[in-house]
C-alpha cells in the first residue's frame, strides 16, 4: 500500500471548506501534508482530494473558499428538506441492520427524489475543481451504484471523467441526482461510510479529515492501529463545528467554516508533523 495516505471524508459545502481551511492550517504549522502517497476522498472529501491534487497551492485552495469571487458557482440545495431528509435516513439506518439494504433504500430515495438536472449538478462540480483531469498521482474517488448498493472505487485507471466521478461520490441521496456512468446511476459514497477510512488499510501513516461523524470510524480507526498504521484523525472542534450551523449544505457556511478550519488545522499541526515524520 502507501507509506502516507491522506483520507478526507465527507461533510457538504461546509466540510469541504473546513477541510481546505484545516489544510491550509496544517501547512502553516509545520505539516503540510500536500506529498501524501495516497489520496482517498468521500464526498465533500473527493472535492477536497481533487482540489488538493491539482496542484494549485494550499493558500490559493483556501481562498477559493474565503474569497466571493473566486467561490465556486453553488446550488441551493433541492429536494426534501433537510429535517426531513434527516428523518427519511434515519428511517432506513433503523429498519435495515444490512448494510448493502440501507445503501440500496438510499439508491431508492435517490433515485425517486426530483431534484436538479443532473448536468447543472456536473456544472457545480467542474466549478469546484481546479483541474478536471486526473493527476499523476495515487487517488481513490468512493462511489456507491444506487440500485445494488454495490461500493465502487474510481481511480485514474478506471476510464471515468475525474468530475464525473467526484460528482458521482457527491450525489447526497434525496438532495442531488444519482450521476450516471457507463449507463449506471451512482449516489455518494458517504452512503458506505462518511470517511471510508478501512480503505487506508496497509499504510504506514495515516491522516484522516473528517469533517462530519461517521460510527464507523473509531473501529476502522482501531483496525488500522492494530495492522500496524500510525494514525491521526481530524474532526471539528467546538468553533468549527459551530460555523456548519444546522445545514452544512448552506453555502453561506464556507467563509466560517474555512476560518475555523484553518485555525484548527494551525493548533493540531505538532501532532500531524509528527505523524507524518515518523519512522
Amino acid at each position: 500500500m502507501s507509506e502516507r495516505t491522506l483520507v478526507l471524508g465527507g461533510g457538504g459545502v461546509a466540510g469541504i471548506a473546513w477541510a481546505n481551511g484545516v489544510l491550509a492550517g496544517l501547512a502553516e504549522g509545520g505539516a503540510d501534508v500536500t506529498n501524501a502517497d495516497l489520496l482517498i476522498g468521500t464526498s465533500a472529501g473527493s472535492n477536497v482530494a481533487a482540489q488538493l491534487a491539482s496542484g494549485l497551492p494550499l493558500t490559493d485552495l483556501y481562498q477559493r473558499q474565503i474569497d466571493p469571487a473566486l467561490q465556486s458557482r453553488e446550488l441551493i440545495p433541492q429536494g426534501v428538506a433537510v429535517e426531513k431528509l434527516m428523518e427519511a435516513w434515519a428511517g432506513i439506518f433503523g429498519r435495515n441492520e444490512d448494510p448493502v439494504k440501507v445503501r440500496i433504500e438510499l439508491g431508492e430515495l435517490a433515485l425517486g427524489t426530483e431534484t436538479v438536472p443532473e448536468s447543472a449538478r456536473i456544472a457545480v462540480i467542474e466549478s469546484r475543481l481546479p483541474v478536471h483531469a486526473w493527476p499523476d498521482r495515487k487517488m481513490i474517488i468512493t462511489a456507491v451504484e444506487a440500485t445494488t448498493g454495490e461500493p465502487r472505487l474510481f481511480d485514474r485507471a478506471s476510464g471515468v471523467d475525474l468530475v464525473d466521478a467526484v460528482a458521482a461520490s457527491s450525489a447526497v441521496p434525496g438532495v442531488w441526482p444519482p450521476v450516471t456512468i457507463d449507463g449506471v446511476r451512482f449516489i455518494d459514497g458517504g452512503v458506505r461510510t462518511s470517511v471510508n477510512a478501512d480503505l487506508a488499510e496497509g499504510s504506514d501513516r495515516v491522516l484522516v479529515i473528517a469533517p462530519l461523524p461517521d460510527p464507523w470510524l473509531d473501529q476502522d480507526v482501531a483496525n488500522l492501529i492494530s495492522g500496524g498504521s500510525k494514525v491521526e484523525v481530524l474532526v471539528p472542534d467546538e468553533e468549527s463545528l459551530a460555523t456548519f450551523g444546522t445545514n452544512p449544505l448552506d453555502p453561506a457556511t464556507r467563509v466560517p467554516a474555512a476560518k475555523a478550519g484553518r485555525a484548527q488545522g494551525q493548533k493540531a499541526a505538532p501532532a500531524v508533523a509528527a505523524l507524518w515524520r515518523a519512522a
